[in-house]
C-alpha cells in the first residue's frame, strides 16, 4: 500500500519509471544496525520492489484512466449538487472496481477522489468487498462442509514411511459426490499434503468368503484424519478388516521427484541466490514443478542448477530423516522452514548428504513427505521449462528416473514432427540424428540434446534459405511482369483502356503487371488470369478517372461471373473466382463497362 501510494505520487511529480527501489540503499544505510536483515537482503529487497513498481506501474496507467472517465461522469452531476453545498459522491461500485481490477486500494482512491473535489461512498464499497468475501467463503466452505461430515475423529495411524502394505479397520464409509470416502484405522497411503500428491492403490477384503478389490483413486487428510476416496458405489462394510496396498510404482515416482525438489532447491540456493526461496511445488508421479522467488533464470544459470543436481544424484548421498522438537529446529539457520507454515511440537527433518540423521547433511529441511532413502535411486533428472507465473516468481517444471525416460521418448517425436514441417520446406537439410528408445534414460537425454542442436541450426539454416528463396522469386516476379507490362504498353498504344487474359496468373503477378503498366499506360487496366482452375482479377484506374470509373466498382460487377468477388479502392481493386470457363465472358463485361 505505501509503495502503491508512492508510486502514485511519483506520477505527480512526472515520474513515470521505476525510483522507490532506490530508496533501499538510503534505509539499509540509516537503520541497518536496528534492522540488520535489510542488509543481509538489501539486494533482494531492491530487486522485489523493482520488480513491484514495474508492475504497479502498468496496471497504474489503466487505473488512473478508468479513474478519470469516472470522474469525468461524475463531473457532470457537479451542477446539480454543488449549488445546495453538497459533495458528489464517488459510488461504491466505481471504488471497488479500481480496488478489484487494477489494485487500488481503498484509501488511494479516496485520496485521488478528495484531490478532485469529490468524497467516496464507504459504505456501497465495503458492501461489495463483504460480498466478494461471503462469495469466497461459500465455494471454500462447500468442500469443507462436505468433508467436515465424515464423523470419525479418531487419528489414522500412518505406517506409509515404512510399510506400503497394512491391515486396517474400517472405521467408516460415506457417499461424497460421485465419489465414495472411506476413512481406515491404519493406513500405508500418504495424503495430499505439503505439494505432495495422495497415494492411489487398492483395498482388498479379507473377512469375506470371495476377495473383493476396491481401487483407491486419491487420499485426502482432514485434521489427523485419512480419507480414502474409491471409485465405486460398492465400498467395504464399516468395521470390516481390508488389505490396503499403496500403487508402488507410482509411490516410487513420487519420492523420486520429492527428494529431487530438495536437490532443485538447495541447487538454486548454490547457483542463483539463497533468497531463490521456496513459493510452492507440484510433487507428482509425472513431473515436478517448483516455484520460488527470482528474476528469470539465464540459460546458463538453467544448466548449472541440472548439472549440479545430477552430480548430486550420481554421488549416491544417504537421504535419512529424524524427529526432533520444533524448538530445537527453530534455532538451526541451516535447517530450511517455510515462514506461515504451521509446525507440531515434534517435527520431522529431512536430510541429504552428512552421516543419516545426524542433522549434518548439505540440505535440511523441515519435511513430512515420502522420500527415496539414497539420491542415486532418483536417476537421470532434466529441467524442461522455465516461466513466470507471478511478479518475481518463477516455476521450473522437471522430470527425473522413468518420468525422465517418458519425456524423452514424448520429446523425440516432437522434434521429429518439427524436422518433418522443415524438411517440407527445403528438403535436402541434414538427417536428424537418431533416436535409440531402448538406450539408457541418460543416454536418451544426450541424444536429445543432440537433435536439439541439430534442429536449432536447420532452424536457422531454412530461414535464412526462406530469406534468400523470398527474395530471388520477388525479383523474378517483377522481371516477369515488368516483360508482360512491357509488351501489353506495346499492344495497347494508343488504345483507351487495356483488358487482357494474361496465362498461367495468380493474383501476385498481375498485380505486379499492373503496377509496372500504371506508368507506361494513361487509361483504367482489367487483367484477368488462371491458374489451377482459379480465377484472379486485378482492376485499376487512374486518379483522375475515378470521378466517373471505380476500381472497386468494376470487380464487384465483374466478379459474380467467375464465381466469385473481392473489392478496394476506386484505384485499384482485386477479386478472385473459381469458375475458369467463365474469363471471356469477364473480360466481355470489363470491355463493355470501359468502353
Amino acid at each position: 500500500r505505501i509503495l502503491r501510494r508512492a508510486v502514485r505520487y511519483g506520477r505527480t511529480l512526472e515520474f513515470h519509471e521505476p525510483f522507490f527501489f532506490k530508496l533501499v540503499d538510503v534505509v539499509a544505510q540509516t537503520m541497518g544496525d536496528v534492522f540488520p536483515e535489510i542488509r543481509t537482503k538489501q539486494r533482494a529487497i531492491k530487486e522485489t520492489i523493482k520488480r513491484e513498481e514495474e508492475a504497479f506501474n502498468r496496471t497504474l496507467d489503466k487505473g488512473i484512466k478508468e479513474f478519470n472517465e469516472m470522474i469525468a461522469l461524475l463531473e457532470q452531476d457537479i451542477p446539480k449538487v454543488a449549488p445546495l453545498g453538497g459533495w458528489v459522491i464517488m459510488p461504491g461500485r466505481f471504488v471497488f472496481k479500481l480496488y478489484d481490477t487494477y489494485g487500488f486500494p481503498f484509501d488511494l482512491t479516496q485520496l485521488m477522489a478528495r484531490e478532485r473535489g469529490f468524497t467516496v461512498d464507504k459504505d456501497g464499497f465495503d458492501r461489495l468487498m463483504e460480498e466478494q468475501r461471503a462469495r469466497a467463503r461459500s465455494a471454500q466452505k462447500k468442500q469443507i462442509v462436505e468433508l467436515s461430515e465424515i464423523e470419525t475423529k479418531n487419528p489414522t495411524k500412518f505406517v506409509g514411511y515404512d510399510d506400503l502394505e497394512a491391515v486396517s479397520k474400517v472405521e467408516e464409509v460415506a457417499s461424497l459426490r460421485d465419489k465414495t470416502a472411506v476413512v481406515l484405522a491404519v493406513s500405508p497411503c500418504y495424503p495430499e499434503m505439503g505439494g505432495q500428491v495422495g497415494d492411489t492403490g487398492m483395498f482388498e477384503t479379507s473377512d469375506t468368503a470371495i476377495a473383493r478389490f476396491f481401487r483407491i483413486a486419491d487420499t485426502r487428510k482432514l485434521g489427523g484424519t485419512w480419507i480414502h476416496f474409491i471409485e465405486d458405489e460398492l465400498a467395504p462394510n464399516p468395521g470390516s478388516t481390508v488389505i490396503v496396498r499403496v500403487d508402488v510404482d507410482r509411490r516410487h515416482a513420487i519420492e523420486r521427484h520429492h527428494t529431487v525438489t530438495h536437490l532443485l532447491h538447495w541447487a538454486l540456493h548454490e547457483v542463483v541466490s539463497r533468497e531463490a526461496s521456496q513459493k510452492g511445488s507440484y510433487v507428482g508421479p509425472d513431473k515436478l514443478t517448483f516455484d520460488f522467488s527470482s528474476a528469470a533464470l539465464t540459460k546458463q544459470q538453467l544448466r548449472d542448477v541440472e548439472r549440479l543436481v545430477n552430480e548430486k544424484i550420481a554421488e549416491n548421498e544417504p537421504v535419512s530423516w529424524t524427529e526432533i522438537p520444533y524448538a530445537e529446529a527453530r534455532k538451526r539457520n541451516d535447517i530450511i522452514q517455510f515462514f506461515g507454515e504451521k509446525y507440531g511440537d515434534t517435527v520431522r527433518v529431512l536430510q541429504i548428504g552428512g552421516a543419516p540423521r545426524a542433522l549434518n547433511g548439505y540440505s535440511m529441511e523441515l519435511c513430512g513427505g515420502t522420500h527415496v532413502s539414497s539420491t542415486g535411486e532418483i536417476g537421470p533428472f532434466r529441467i524442461v521449462k522455465e516461466e513466470a507465473i507471478a511478479a518475481g516468481t518463477r516455476r521450473i517444471e522437471a522430470v527425473a528416473g522413468d518420468a525422465a525416460r517418458a519425456w524423452a521418448k514424448q520429446e523425440a517425436v516432437r522434434q521429429q514432427e518439427k524436422f518433418e514441417t522443415l524438411a517440407r520446406k527445403k528438403p535436402d537439410i541434414a538427417a536428424l540424428p537418431a533416436f535409440d528408445d531402448d538406450a539408457a534414460t541418460a543416454e536418451m537425454l544426450q541424444q536429445i540434446d543432440a537433435r536439439a542442436a541439430h534442429l536449432e541450426k536447420v532452424d536457422a539454416d531454412v530461414r535464412e534459405w526462406e530469406k534468400k528463396t523470398a527474395k530471388s522469386a520477388e525479383a523474378e516476379l517483377k522481371s516477369r511482369a515488368a516483360q508482360i507490362a512491357n509488351e501489353l504498353a506495346r499492344s495497347h498504344d494508343g488504345k483507351n483502356f487495356c483488358v487482357t487474359e494474361v496465362p498461367n496468373a495468380d493474383g501476385k503477378l498481375l498485380q505486379a503487371i499492373a503496377d509496372a503498366l500504371k506508368s507506361k499506360f494513361k487509361g483504367p487496366i482489367f487483367l484477368a488470369g488462371t491458374r489451377d482452375a482459379s480465377v484472379a482479377l486485378i482492376a485499376y484506374v487512374p486518379p483522375p478517372l475515378t470521378t466517373k470509373l471505380q476500381a472497386n466498382k468494376l470487380i464487384q460487377q465483374i466478379a459474380p461471373i467467375v464465381g466469385g468477388k473481392g473489392g478496394g479502392r476506386p484505384e485499384t481493386a482485386q477479386g478472385a473466382g473459381k469458375d475458369a470457363s467463365k474469363v471471356n465472358e469477364a473480360l466481355a463485361k470489363a470491355r463493355e463497362l470501359l468502353s
